[in-house]
């Protein structure tokens, strides 16, 4: 089951006037109770999909680890490192059918440059949006020690969650847009100076970045609601790649791993 219901709200065409569904889904519970570990990306991605969405933008909390990205600024990350653990489901090509998809490129890059633009609606002082930026997602649900920040510095790692994986390699998996939006709260702990981050300090930057975040999303969907952005929405550059990944042959493919791609995938696998 996803992890709380999908909420469907009617966004107005800023060229046309026509309402244009987006679905809302709380990655962490409705009342954030399920931990980084524990939140069922799979069946979230596999929800959005059967409903229509092609195009996720996700938001998510990060830490800094560079000088430059201060607390409340904005981040559009274009790479990943991977630090989880595998215990996380992270793939719908299972149980009797090998998929290969290409995830050199883990964010879409059409969707960052049109989110860019929205960059004016940011408010306060020196709040900077910031792209071209490394995310490390580590495993969680503990924070990093002072080694383990220090090292993703050197590898030239730009900010840090624990959200972003699965949930990109998945949404690739179902021909999705993904484009995560980060808000930093802290500096991690890599820094000699100040207070190492911690639950308070991120929930304070939290709050003062969420009035930033709603102009931010409101005039992102403005930007992504525009006529000339709809074949950028829907997907079509990614769409038909799930033929190309199988590597199972026909023969050796499992009933029952077929019918949930079927389910993902209706009238594909046959």
């Amino acid at each position: 089951m996803p992890s709380a219901p999908i909420t469907i709200l009617h966004h107005p065409s800023p060229t046309t006037g026509a309402p244009i569904p987006i679905a809302f889904l709380s990655r962490h519970g409705t009342h954030h109770e399920y931990a980084p570990h524990e939140v069922p990306a799979r069946a979230n991605i596999a929800a959005l999909r059967s409903i229509g969405v092609r195009t996720v933008i996700a938001f998510s909390a990060v830490g800094s680890l560079q000088e430059e990205v201060k607390p409340r600024d904005f981040v559009l990350p274009d790479q990943i490192i991977d630090r989880t653990k595998g215990i996380r489901p992270f793939t719908f090509f299972e149980g009797g059918v090998v998929g290969h998809v290409g995830f050199g490129d883990p964010f879409d890059a059409g969707l960052a440059k049109i989110i860019s633009k929205c960059g004016h609606s940011l408010e306060g002082e020196g709040v900077v949006l910031h792209d071209k930026a490394v995310l490390v997602c580590m495993e969680g649900p503990q924070f990093s020690t002072r080694a383990e920040s220090n090292l993703y510095r050197t590898w030239g790692g730009s900010v840090i969650n624990m959200s972003a994986l699965p949930e990109a390699k998945l949404a690739r998996e179902a021909e999705m847009g993904y484009q995560m939006i980060c808000m930093a709260t802290d500096y991690d702990c890599w820094r000699n100076t100040g207070e190492d981050v911690n639950v308070e300090m991120v929930m304070g930057h939290m709050k003062a970045n969420s009035e930033n975040a709603r102009r931010f999303v409101g005039a992102v969907l403005d930007e992504l609601s525009k006529e000339e952005h709809q074949e950028q929405v829907s997907a079509k550059h990614v769409e038909g790649q799930v033929h190309f990944a199988l590597s199972t042959s026909k023969e050796g493919r499992k009933k029952e791993a077929l019918e949930k791609l079927n389910w993902l995938f209706p009238g594909t696998f046959q």
